[in-house]
């Protein structure tokens, strides 16, 4: 940026400031610039952020977020090692930075089934959003097991690799595939599922504490004793996850419906390909 420029006084400014639900924590060193009072700027998205997030490509495999993020909070050195609970916060942050502070979403009456608008208040929900509780350790075969939330990069991974799982599946369904072709794509779609489960699990893993206290950190013996611990183990872990997964779900809204008043609860689901698509 040219510092000369007579114009730059006029160039964005942050909209707001936020705290991020993670406190900076979970950051790897380098990532995040913390100012001390821990709320970063969010400053508006200029005309390339929008271009951006229209390149579907850059929204598949998470660069083009990734750009906009830094975009828009300069603090974020390196959105790929944002942990996962940030992601959704910073996104809205963002969203009210650069349209306001409502955003419209189209959905149907559960009563009377009328589709409407309902114009959702993005301050409230950026507000409700907070970290799970990470410090509590879960006793089970022996061992102490932490946990921590995934980076960014780790999800984006998982969700290009269930969007192949999808594209398998279609080809599988074609009447053109032979029976022993099918069988092979199969199995070998079979072994990366586990295998991505696994991945996703020992990614999720801070450390695991062994009966002398020591703390294994390294994601290859993480990942070498969920493959060869017994099954209720991870059952414990698998439960213990999705608990920390619904501590962090975005709360329903409440809204009305303009044709039979009834009350209902609408899902907040911030899809990242449509969530910026409009300003209104």
């Amino acid at each position: 940026m040219n510092s000369n420029n007579p114009l730059s006084k006029h160039f964005r400014h942050p909209a707001i400031h936020y705290k991020l639900p993670s406190g900076g924590r979970y950051w790897p060193e380098g990532s995040l610039n913390l100012p001390l009072n821990g709320e970063i700027p969010i400053y508006p998205m200029t005309t390339r952020d929008e271009i951006v997030l229209r390149t579907p490509d850059a929204l598949m495999n998470g660069a083009g977020i990734v750009d906009v993020i830094q975009s828009c909070c300069p603090n974020i050195v390196d959105a790929w090692q944002m942990p996962s609970i940030d992601v959704d916060a910073v996104l809205i942050a963002i969203r009210i930075a650069s349209y306001g502070g409502e955003m419209e979403v189209e959905t149907k009456c559960p009563k009377c089934e009328e589709e409407a608008n309902y114009d959702i208040p993005l301050a409230p929900i950026l507000d409700s959003i907070h970290a799970p509780d990470y410090t509590k350790e879960i006793k089970t075969g022996g061992v102490y097991i932490a946990f921590k939330p995934q980076a960014y990069f780790v999800a984006t991974k998982i969700n290009i690799v269930r969007f192949q799982e999808d594209q398998i599946i279609r080809t599988i369904s074609n009447q053109d595939v032979t029976d022993e072709e099918r069988k092979r794509i199969f199995d070998d779609q079979l072994e990366r599922l586990v295998d991505l489960n696994m991945d996703m699990i020992t990614e999720s893993t801070a450390y695991i504490k062994t009966d002398n206290d020591e703390k294994v950190r390294d994601p290859g013996f993480i990942k070498e004793f969920y493959n060869n611990c017994e099954t209720k183990i991870m059952k414990q872990v698998r439960a213990h996850l999705d608990t920390l997964r619904k501590a962090s779900v975005i709360p329903e809204q409440n809204a009305t419906c303009s044709s039979c008043d009834h009350n209902f609860k609408l899902a907040m689901e911030f899809d990242q390909a449509s969530f910026f698509g409009t300003g209104s």
